[in-house]
């Protein structure tokens, strides 16, 4: 991940989940091979941050896909992990808020906005190019998912 991406999530973060810990970089590559790695992050204390984006509705397997990945976060650093996850707001949530039973020590936090996430993704896109800067695997991956964001009215990218 480079400075910008890094900046651009860092203040996603910030914003959308109100969160004002200051978080580190680069990322902890000790959680890359177990937990993906790519959007992990950690605080000056040693805390967890994980972003995460949802596309679909969120249901109860979802749900219980992030809590294992909270528990194996918490796991590897017995501090608290907080799991920020941002869908589109098109996406139904099928799961109300509760409390999870678990030795692990994590919130779960859920955020949808009203922005057409393919337009944000072209931004980006648009800028990194502008900027003269190659985009990497990541980015071509969400040039692909585009398709699968748009609503069918609204499939003009």
């Amino acid at each position: 991940m480079n400075e910008q991406d890094f900046e651009i999530k860092a203040k996603i973060i910030r914003e959308t989940f109100n969160d004002k810990r200051k978080i580190k970089y680069p990322l902890c590559e000790n959680f890359e091979n177990t937990c993906g790695g790519e959007n992990i992050f950690t605080t000056e204390d040693g805390q967890v941050i994980d972003l995460e984006l949802f596309i679909g509705d969120f249901r109860e397997g979802e749900l219980k896909k992030y809590v294992k990945l909270a528990e194996r976060l918490y796991d590897k650093t017995e501090k608290h992990v907080s799991i920020y996850i941002i869908c589109p707001d098109a996406s139904r949530i099928y799961v109300k808020e509760c409390e999870i039973q678990s030795e692990a020590n994590f919130t779960i936090k859920l955020a949808c906005f009203n922005e057409n996430p393919a337009q944000l993704i072209l931004n980006v896109i648009q800028e990194k190019l502008k900027n003269g800067e190659m985009l990497d695997d990541d980015d071509i991956f969400a040039i692909l998912m585009i398709p699968l964001m748009c609503k069918t009215d609204n499939e003009i990218y």
